[in-house]
């Protein structure tokens, strides 16, 4: 089989715009006072012409809504971009299009304009459940207006998931156990958990590093949330199926599980990223962050992409064990045979398993709940020279 049969083939637009910047954020997202939705419709639709000319016969799985917020994006500019895709590939049965949406930007007129125009699942940011942690995230919504457009979601979506973030400046272990305990109350099939991380480049980074931002918790503590985050969700059914993301059997995101997977993805959008394989030759994509040259790009030279980059064997490797390693299902020693470097890797997973951190066997390495906890160790160890 070809790549993308074996890993998947989604499609992920990227919308740049927010309402606002999120301190911690440190996505490509910018804040504008006025877009010309048109402009932006033509861009994105030039861009599915010629990438789709570049895969035919190719099936795709998902397509991906991010940003940004993508909820500000008009129905009519979604409706048409899936229209686009729909006439340009042949889509699967099991098609999953998600978008993703902020409390502040949620109507009824505008989730019903998104469903009828082919959206079927939505994700939202959340990011707390309490007024003074939103604040001090940059959150513009309020507990109770998330509470509303969760709501108001699940009227129009069959498909509704949610991210919260986690191990907060002064959170304790019992705020958060009541916090998702309520999460879980709220939750449809899929939940979407993040432990704060503070990025260089972010109003949290430079805080960070002049020393004012308090309340940070401990890597033992750190530890400790995420411990609890797993036995809380696991006896409510929404086991991790990835190390960040819970759900119920049969409602995990096929959009991401590409990505871990190793397969093949479109990127489109300022910023925007790719994987896209031919025969035997991988290529890494990557969009101007710009809003306005990468616009430029699509309209002056028809190509929104800068130079590819060829992805060698074992890059193409490490990059597998990286992401699959994330997944409960862990990954296939026979896949990763096919981009080498699979012996080096059996004989340190091996290793490995003497210490509890992974299982092996029926052709998979599984990180253990005690790897789990040290992953990026783990698959430091699995990748070192």
């Amino acid at each position: 089989m070809e790549n993308w049969q074996s890993g998947g083939f989604g499609l992920y637009i990227h919308w740049p715009f927010c309402q606002s910047k999120c301190p911690y954020c440190d996505f490509n997202s910018h804040v504008a006072s006025t877009i010309d939705q048109d402009r932006w419709k033509r861009a994105y639709l030039s861009e599915i012409d010629r990438l789709a000319e570049q895969t035919p016969g190719r099936v795709l799985n998902t397509v991906f809504f991010g940003g940004g917020t993508p909820s500000l994006m008009e129905a009519h500019l979604v409706a048409d971009i899936l229209q686009r895709v729909r006439d340009r590939w042949t889509i699967s049965n099991d098609f999953e299009a998600t978008l993703e949406a902020n409390p502040g930007s949620a109507d009824a007129s505008r989730f019903e304009g998104y469903r009828d125009g082919g959206i079927n699942r939505l994700s939202m940011g959340l990011q707390a459940l309490n007024d003074s942690d939103l604040k001090r995230l940059g959150r513009l919504h309020t507990a109770k207006e998330a509470q509303i457009a969760l709501g108001l979601a699940k009227e129009y979506f069959n498909r509704v998931s949610f991210d919260l973030i986690y191990a907060r400046q002064e959170q304790s272990l019992s705020e958060w156990k009541a916090e998702l305990t309520h999460a879980l109350a709220m939750a449809a099939d899929h939940l979407s958990l993040y432990q704060l991380t503070i990025e260089e480049g972010t109003a949290f980074g430079d805080r960070h590093a002049r020393g004012r931002l308090a309340g940070l918790p401990t890597e033992d503590l750190a530890a400790d949330f995420y411990n609890i985050t797993q036995e809380i969700c696991d006896k409510a059914g929404l086991h991790a199926y990835e190390v960040s993301n819970h759900a119920k059997k049969g409602a995990e995101s096929a959009h991401n599980q590409i990505y871990w997977r190793g397969g093949d993805y479109i990127g489109i959008g300022p910023g925007a990223h790719g994987r896209l394989q031919f025969g035997a030759v991988r290529y890494a994509t990557e969009c101007p962050k710009a809003p306005g040259r990468w616009l430029q790009s699509v309209e002056t030279a028809g190509n929104g992409e800068l130079p590819r980059e060829i992805i060698t064997g074992s890059e193409r490797a490490s990059e597998y064990v990286m992401m699959s390693m994330r997944l409960s299902e862990g990954m296939s020693l026979s896949r990763l045979a096919s981009m080498g470097s699979d012996v080096v890797i059996h004989n340190r997973a091996l290793m490995l398993q003497e210490l509890g951190m992974v299982e092996t066997g029926n052709d998979r390495v599984i990180a253990t709940p005690k790897g789990r906890v040290v992953l990026n160790e783990v698959i430091r160890q699995l990748l070192v020279a």
